[in-house]
């Protein structure tokens, strides 16, 4: 009596190179992996009878193949028809190797089918094609990763071709995707670091927003502090008419000799003007409001009519300096910085040193008729031998101050209101 068999025929049709396919289901699709998908192509059911060249025929005929192999349902090769029992799934190929499904099927250990899917990516009308995988494993906490790591979830919006549909820019996508499938962030030419940033971080790659951080830092140019030498101030100086007003506010000339110079009604406010050298120069109405001149040596310098207000010239050299203005423009330093300095033997008739702090300063031999020390801190200030007719001290801190040698003798109308 015959055997009746299930016979099955099976041809490799792969999309593209890969694994070897895997059967594990009759009459489906293949569904691991995706890039080598195979096909059941026919089946029938037969009567097995005489010697295994019969059945290789019939199963020639009726597939409408060329059979050359018969195995069993686990793998086995048939090579003899007595080996066939009654309802035997047989798999008939033209040489192929037989694949066992029970254990090629199976994604390998520790790699889960949901993450190897290939899928394809619309970002702003441009397709990209990728791995399930290359989303989720690099940055897990990412949108992304949320976005594919489950099926269905997030109800991805899909186009007509299968795509997901992702609207953002294109061109700052691509750097992403491939720092995700490599861990390199790689920018073409051409492609502004701040857009792929903005993107990392709309999609919390947070690794990736590091390197983008630092990237971007290092292809800023170098700011430039470096302080203006003499010779390039000359050039200013030569290239400005005599009746316009050079301005520097802010600029740095920290250390710069600029001895002997005409400085006149420049405006170097809030310049840094630090441990400079500005002796014999002239400085006759410039304004010097809020200017850093600590350290600075002014030995001679032309000051008339200077704006000093709110100053810093601690611990520098003013000796021998001329405040007074015949035309009667006072020099204003009102609220200045004065700590330490030494401008001993200079002319200050009128000068304002209002609140002014000149602790521990040396004003030897100074002319200061007239000037106004109101509220002016003069705390051990050597005052020696100075000229203080008619000047205002009215406030003032004259802890510890020396006022030995004096021209004129103090009134009590001077300090007291």
């Amino acid at each position: 009596m015959s055997q009746l068999a299930t016979l099955l025929i099976v041809q490799s049709s792969p999309v593209n190179k890969g694994p070897a396919p895997v059967l594990i289901a009759y009459g489906t699709f293949i569904q691991y992996p995706v890039a080598s998908q195979v096909a059941v192509d026919a089946a029938g059911v037969v009567a097995v009878y005489g010697t295994l060249s019969d059945l290789l025929s019939v199963a020639s005929n009726k597939l409408g193949i060329k059979a050359t192999s018969v195995y069993n349902g686990k793998g086995g090769l048939i090579d003899d028809i007595a080996l066939i029992r009654d309802d035997d799934v047989l798999f008939v190929c033209e040489g192929e190797p037989f694949i066992d499904p029970q254990t090629d099927s199976k994604p390998p250990e520790g790699l889960s089918g949901a993450h190897t899917d290939w899928l394809t990516l619309n970002v702003g009308g441009r397709y990209f094609t990728t791995t399930r995988s290359t989303l989720v494993n690099k940055e897990p906490d990412s949108m992304l990763a949320h976005m594919f790591k489950d099926r269905g979830v997030w109800g991805n919006k899909q186009d007509h071709r299968g795509a997901f549909l992702i609207d953002r820019s294109p061109e700052y996508f691509e750097p992403i995707l491939n720092y995700l499938r490599h861990g390199q962030l790689i920018v073409n030419d051409g492609i502004n670091l701040l857009g792929v940033l903005e993107e990392a971080r709309f999609f919390g790659i947070d690794s990736l927003i590091e390197h983008l951080e630092v990237a971007i830092k290092n292809s800023q140019p170098p700011e430039d502090h470096s302080p203006i030498s003499r010779k390039e101030f000359v050039r200013f100086l030569l290239a400005t008419p005599t009746k316009s007003e050079l301005r520097c506010q802010g600029l740095n000339f920290s250390g710069a000799d600029l001895s002997r110079l005409d400085l006149r009604y420049i405006n170097f406010k809030m310049a840094n003007l630090s441990r400079c050298n500005l002796a014999h120069a002239n400085l006759c109405c410039a304004n010097l409001e809020r200017a850093d001149l600590s350290g600075s040596v002014l030995d001679c310098a032309n000051l008339q009519g200077v704006k000093m207000l709110c100053s810093n010239a601690e611990g520098a050299s003013l000796k021998l300096c001329n405040f007074e203005d015949p035309s009667g423009l006072k020099a204003n330093l009102e609220g200045a910085n004065l700590k330490g300095v030494d401008m001993e033997g200079s002319q200050m008739t009128g000068i304002n040193l209002r609140v002014a702090t000149l602790k521990n300063a040396k004003l030897k031999n100074c002319n200061l008729r007239g000037a106004t020390l109101a509220g002016t801190d003069l705390e051990n200030c050597d005052l020696s031998g100075c000229d203080l007719q008619e000047a205002n001290l009215r406030g003032s801190n004259v802890k510890g101050a020396i006022f030995e040698e004096m021209l004129t003798p103090l009134h009590m109308s001077q300090s007291v209101r």
